[in-house]
């Protein structure tokens, strides 16, 4: 999804000339930073101290980077931070720290593991532990449904919108050693299951009471929301973590299933969420070796994303839809005269949508990450569901390769970064996930959106044709549409936008906000802008609340409402007729949690907006990106159902 630096045009070099001299260096999405500022060191004196100092402190002690502050590492366990450092996206850094510095430099950032028996201190009565899996589940994945609709019913959420603006916090639950919550969740009945995804545990959460009926203890951190489903006789759930391993656990006892490798390579990673979809699991592969270039000894760069089915009984695979060929030597060397790799990239961040007429699964992509380009990053993937051939690309954006050794201005950039004269460095992927919908004639319709800003309508009857583009503002790798649209049962698409402020840039006019749009035609409906708030202390707690408020976080259709949470910290409640604000709440504070983690709030983003059983939820706390940290799980009722 996003990565951790804009480059490319006018716009892109002037934000970052006050960050120019920063390594392009940073952890991506499950590990996450706080507010601007690296903050008190609470260690000053522990040895791991000048280990960091050499090794780290280059981009995470300063505010132009994405680089996760030095008090937001601080709050993360040492499993998070070992397995970030040694297998995950900060591998390539890690292998700079020698061998018998690694401990220090762990025991120094870790957290305190006061609290890693929390969830014993949160279990229902014994009597109360039985999970009812009778009732039809009113949110069974990320998408609501397989065509990626983001839409439930006043039925299904058991909220309509006239309760929708008068709601209030019925509990708070804080998850410890936490600062980024990413995870939607499956609800059926009165019972949640909840990952929240550094804590690398599933719960089975009572929703009227708070407390957990059963906890999965997955072994590492999760990296996607939860899918629910039959697998043979049993009701199951699935997730991937943060090793890639994709887990199925039986919903009714939280006993595992089976456990299986979910990717194509040695570096895949799992980001978007698994799909059940009859016999099989349709698995996205977010790998692209985006951060290894940022080492210019690395001859970058391999890695590529991938769609993998597994059958849903066994794990076992059962076919692979590569976003492009094995990465080989492409007889070029860097300017340091390091060989080059490639073609890489294309990664496959958002949780695919599924076409049950056509046999189709709809796949999104990110950027190439180093030459040559290809036709398949940017873009939007038909696959065939039955054997994983490509039967279809639509390219929105050609010769978008960059990586984490690119900078600001060309001649600052890393021996790993594309020249301006091979890459339009724009970095403008697409994080969100393809929606089916469907016209008033009944013609379906494929809609993506971009972090261009762009919302794109293809013609899946005629291989992706594109039938129409609408455009907000002037997109950057950080703004646009990041992780999901929502269609509602009127024709309207919502594409929220998260365009960051920086008023130093005259010639950047920021667009953050919800947008209506109609799905035959792409005319706009409405426009409803989001502004900044840093009164009442918000701007202690979050020093960019000035620049950072827009919508990232995928929304909701609640009945003729919709969702949608800011980086910030702010929910909102639009109406979906006219784009009215019917309801707002800020979750920048501190709350008092009903199983005693103190509870933070922070920024939203990614899958942290989602409703059931007569509740909205809301999870608080996104610290990637320098967006504020925060920790809680929050539910809100209509004040008419309190207790």
């Amino acid at each position: 999804m996003p990565t951790l630096f804009m480059t490319g045009h006018s716009f892109c070099r002037k934000v970052f000339a006050r960050a120019a001299t920063a390594l392009a260096v940073g952890f991506i999405h499950h590990i996450a930073s706080a507010a601007e500022g690296p903050g008190p060191d609470a260690r000053a004196n522990h040895p791991g101290r000048a280990v960091y100092q050499t090794y780290c402190a280059t981009c995470h002690n300063i505010p132009g980077t994405r680089a996760p502050a030095l008090s937001a590492l601080q709050l993360m366990s040492a499993q998070s931070l070992r397995l970030a450092l040694t297998q995950g996206v900060m591998q390539q850094q890690g292998s700079l720290v020698p061998k018998d510095k690694m401990p220090l430099l762990l025991e120094y950032l870790a957290a305190d593991d006061a609290d890693s028996n929390w969830t014993a201190a949160m279990m229902c009565a014994g009597g109360e532990r039985n999970v009812d899996l009778n009732p039809p589940a009113s949110l069974s994945m990320f998408g609501v449904d397989h065509k990626n609709s983001r839409r439930m019913s006043a039925q299904q959420a058991g909220l309509s919108s006239k309760q929708l603006p008068d709601l209030e916090l019925a509990w708070a639950i804080g998850f410890p050693q936490t600062t980024s919550l990413r995870s939607s969740p499956v609800i059926v009945g009165p019972t949640m299951f909840y990952a929240p995804a550094q804590s690398g545990k599933l719960l089975a959460l009572d929703i009227e009471k708070a407390c957990a009926k059963w906890v999965y203890d997955v072994g590492v951190a999760v990296r996607s929301s939860v899918s629910y489903g039959d697998i043979g006789s049993r009701k199951a759930l699935i997730l991937a973590d943060a090793q890639a391993q994709v887990h199925v656990v039986d919903a009714r006892t939280g006993e595992r299933i089976w456990k299986a490798n979910g990717r194509h390579d040695a570096t895949g990673t799992i980001t978007g969420a698994p799909v059940l979809y009859k016999d099989r699991i349709i698995v996205p592969v977010s790998s692209s070796g985006v951060g290894a270039g940022a080492n210019p000894k690395h001859e970058c760069c391999v890695g590529h994303g991938a769609v993998v089915a597994l059958d849903a009984a066994t794990g076992k695979q059962l076919w692979t839809a590569h976003t492009m060929e094995d990465a080989q030597y492409t007889g070029r060397t860097s300017s340091i005269g390091v060989k080059l790799r490639g073609p890489s990239g294309a990664p496959i961040w958002s949780t695919p949508s599924i076409d049950s007429e056509r046999g189709l699964v709809y796949a999104t992509t990110g950027q190439n990450t180093s030459l040559p380009a290809t036709q398949t990053s940017d873009a939007v993937l038909a696959i065939d569901l039955a054997n994983g051939n490509l039967q279809w690309t639509f390219q929105a954006l050609a010769n978008d390769v960059w990586n984490l050794a690119c900078r600001p201005e060309p001649a600052q950039s890393g021996p790993n970064c594309p020249s301006p004269a091979d890459s339009v460095l724009k970095d403008f992927d697409f994080g969100a996930g393809a929606v089916l919908a469907r016209t008033r004639d009944g013609k379906d319709i494929v809609l993506a959106g971009q972090k261009s800003g762009d919302l794109w309508a293809l013609d899946p009857q005629q291989n992706g044709k594109l039938l129409w583009r609408q455009r907000f503002g002037d997109g950057t790798a950080l703004g646009g549409i990041h992780w999901g649209l929502a269609i509602d049962s009127e024709y309207r698409v919502f594409a929220p936008i998260n365009d960051p402020h920086f008023p130093e840039i005259e010639d950047y006019v920021p667009q953050p906000g919800m947008n209506a749009v109609d799905i035959d035609t792409g005319a706009v409906l409405w426009r409803k802008p989001v502004t900044a708030d840093c009164s009442n202390g918000r701007k202690e707690r979050f020093n960019l609340c000035g620049e950072k408020y827009g919508l990232s976080a995928a929304p909701l259709v609640v009945d003729k409402s919709i969702v949608a949470g800011a980086l910030d910290g702010r929910v909102y409640v639009f109406d979906a007729a006219t784009g009215d604000i019917v309801w707002q709440y800020d979750t920048l504070r501190d709350f008092s949690t009903v199983n005693g983690i103190k509870g933070q709030g922070g920024g939203i983003d990614s899958h942290s907006v989602f409703a059931g059983s007569g509740m909205l939820f809301v999870a608080s706390g996104y610290g990637g990106f320098r967006q504020p940290p925060g920790n809680v799980l929050l539910a809100f009722r209509p004040k008419s159902k309190a207790r």
